[in-house]
């Protein structure tokens, strides 16, 4: 079986690698680091050194067994372009994916300057999603190299958002996810470069996700959660504000991602 993933934005996780070292701010509370040691501590084996980067070669070929197709969120407990992970195992993992192409696979980094260099090396089949981390203005030129990569479908994780980002450049971005940090360390996120980063998505044409993390819940703006295979989205909105505001907020995680629909019952997704 897939493991089932709290994550609003896919489905399932898959960790052929576990692992990871801290690279900019946004690792500072890094939630799969916490996760990883609670884990050691239980004896689970793939955890037996805590958070050093390790290679599961026996989780290669996991997906190759889920039938149900489904949004794959891949290596949630690393990064796969860490460079501890070899060339071969991440071009092996790859022809996993290429193989698996009834589920759609959500690749993460934070390294993009190797993803700029294996990038060309690699099979990118259209069930193959590529996106960046930027957590604040230091990290936008993995903007740039994410725009380099041949992915069909290339997406931003702007989480945990740890400053405003008023002038990013969309173009060739397909989906922009938004979120803050959780945890008791928790760094705040303000609810105005949320409502920027929303503005640039409306103009740009780019699909928008807004975590339900990204605020506390007295002031959170909205959030579109998956039920099955997404068929519902849900907000809370502030006080004092119409509805038709926030409408374009409301996206559902079809693939590709398109907007919700107003309804007497509620904002709902068309039928996967």
């Amino acid at each position: 079986m897939a493991i089932a993933s709290k994550i609003e934005w896919t489905e399932s996780t898959w960790n052929p690698v576990t692992g990871c070292t801290k690279i900019s701010s946004g690792c500072k509370n890094c939630y799969a680091e916490r996760l990883a040691k609670r884990l050691q501590a239980m004896g689970q084996p793939n955890y037996a050194h805590g958070f050093d980067v390790a290679i599961h070669e026996s989780a290669f070929d996991l997906p190759l067994r889920w039938k149900r197709p489904q949004r794959v969120f891949v290596n949630s407990m690393s990064d796969l372009f860490h460079r501890q992970v070899p060339d071969s195992c991440i071009q092996d993992i790859f022809q996993t994916m290429v193989r698996a192409d009834w589920h759609v696979f959500q690749v993460l980094t934070k390294r993009s300057p190797r993803l700029t260099q294996i990038g060309p090396l690699l099979p990118w089949s259209d069930n193959i999603w590529m996106g960046v981390t930027i957590e604040d203005q230091d990290c936008i030129s993995r903007l740039e190299d994410l725009r380099a990569c041949e992915a069909k479908v290339r997406f931003l994780s702007l989480e945990p958002l740890l400053g405003p980002l008023p002038h990013i450049d969309l173009a060739g971005i397909d989906w922009v996810i938004v979120g803050g940090e959780s945890g008791l360390s928790a760094r705040p996120l303000q609810p105005g470069w949320v409502r920027q980063l929303r503005d640039r998505c409306l103009a740009s044409g780019v699909p928008f996700f807004l975590s339900s993390g990204a605020v506390s819940t007295k002031r959170r703006m909205a959030v579109c959660l998956m039920e099955g295979r997404g068929t519902k989205c849900y907000a809370w909105l502030p006080p004092r504000l119409p509805v038709a505001e926030f409408l374009p907020l409301y996206y559902c995680l079809t693939a590709p991602p398109k907007p919700a629909i107003l309804t007497p019952s509620g904002l709902q997704c068309q039928p996967v």
